[in-house]
Formats: structure tokens, C-alpha cells, sequence
């Protein structure tokens, strides 16, 4: 992602609040439909390592910093979910592969997505409902509009990214098959947003980052 000069990363940013895009000239403006989502990976620092590596990097002791300030501030703000990932093992190569299979995966997707269109009779996934709307689908329970609360300030989360963050566990609540968002989809919630926030506040992302 930091490959991509600073201009054309920051020209996401409309498209991916907004979920279009507004062309402006002298005398007439045109709108384009241009809702989308963003998966993006980067690396730790230009070498590829990073200090967590335990390699020494060949750039110099600043070199993550500079590598990882490409990407803006208000760019992570707009991304609901970053996961650093770890170098991968030889052990984690030869292991047998565990988890679940990306069919029951889908179908637990497939569900959530018509939970959601079919809620309300809106027909509306989480990702285009209004603030109003999220508002009223997506009120946590007091332990979790407790957490919300305490998470905002300790991360120091703008508007935004509050909003974002119950968005995201309304989400997690429909994969759940909750009829409402608790605390520990909140805490799920929170999480993903941990490592974007901290490195924001350093104008550093993480790993990989992804927008519903």
C-alpha cells in the first residue's frame, strides 16, 4: 500500500465514507457511484522485516516510521478492521491446517447478509445503513455501551471511528446470530480497530487492513 503515492492513497477517502464520487468543475459538478471495499497489506518497513523481525533493517533505525507515515491519519481512520499479522514459521508451514473450512464460513456470511436486508424490511446491508438507522439496529447493552465508552476515550476514537466500531459489531452480531449487539461483540469490535488506532495516533498502519 505505501508504494502508491500519498495523493492517490488520500483520494480513497471520499469514495470510501461517502461511497461516491464528486467530479467538480467551473460550471457543473457530476456525482459517481463508486462504493467498493478496500483490502489493502503492507509490510512492517521497506526491507520487509521490521524491528518485531528481530532482523536488522539496512535503511537505518527510522525506517519503519518513514515507510509507514505514507499512509495518512484520516486514510486508517476510514478502515473498520487491521490485523498485524506475524512473520509466517517453517513449524507454521508444515502444520496440518486447522480452523474452519471456507464453506461453512460462507454460509454463516450468506446468513448474516440476509439478516441484515431482510431486518426492518429495509433491504439495506450494515454497511449502507444511515447513522440514524445504525442507531437505532445497533445499541449496544450496557455492558457494552460501557466498554464503547471506555474504548473511545482510552483509543482516543474520533466520531468516526466510534460509529465504525459499532458498525462493525452489529456486524459481528448478525455472524453470531445475536439479536442484538453485546458486549463481546463490542470488545471483538474494539479490538480490530486497536492497532489502527495506535498507529494513527503515530501516523503508522498496520499490516493489512480491510473495509466493510
Amino acid at each position: 500500500m505505501p508504494e502508491f503515492s500519498a495523493p492517490v492513497l488520500d483520494s480513497l477517502r471520499q469514495p470510501l465514507e461517502t461511497g461516491d464520487v464528486l467530479i467538480a468543475r467551473a460550471n457543473f459538478h457530476v456525482r459517481y457511484p463508486a462504493r467498493f471495499q478496500l483490502v489493502a497489506a503492507m509490510n512492517p518497513c521497506r526491507c520487509g522485516y521490521g524491528r518485531a523481525s528481530g532482523r536488522a533493517c539496512g535503511k537505518g533505525p527510522n525506517c519503519e516510521e518513514i515507510y509507514q507515515s505514507r499512509i495518512s491519519g484520516p486514510l486508517l481512520d476510514r478502515m473498520d478492521l487491521s490485523i498485524e499479522l506475524p512473520a509466517v514459521t517453517p513449524a507454521d508451514l508444515a502444520a496440518p491446517a486447522t480452523g474452519e473450512t471456507t464453506a461453512i464460513v460462507a454460509d454463516r456470511v450468506a446468513k448474516a447478509r440476509a439478516a441484515q436486508t431482510m431486518r426492518g424490511g429495509e433491504g439495506k446491508s450494515n454497511a449502507a445503513l444511515s447513522d440514524a438507522e445504525l442507531s437505532r439496529i445497533a445499541a449496544p447493552d450496557q455492558e457494552g455501551a460501557n466498554l464503547l465508552s471506555r474504548a473511545a476515550e482510552a483509543l482516543s476514537l474520533s466520531a468516526r471511528a466510534y460509529t465504525r466500531t459499532l458498525r462493525v459489531a452489529r456486524t459481528l452480531a448478525d455472524l453470531d446470530g445475536a439479536d442484538g449487539v453485546r458486549r463481546r461483540h463490542i470488545a471483538e469490535a474494539v479490538s480490530f480497530r486497536k492497532a489502527s488506532e495506535r498507529n494513527a495516533n503515530n501516523n503508522a498502519p498496520a499490516s493489512a487492513s480491510v473495509i466493510t
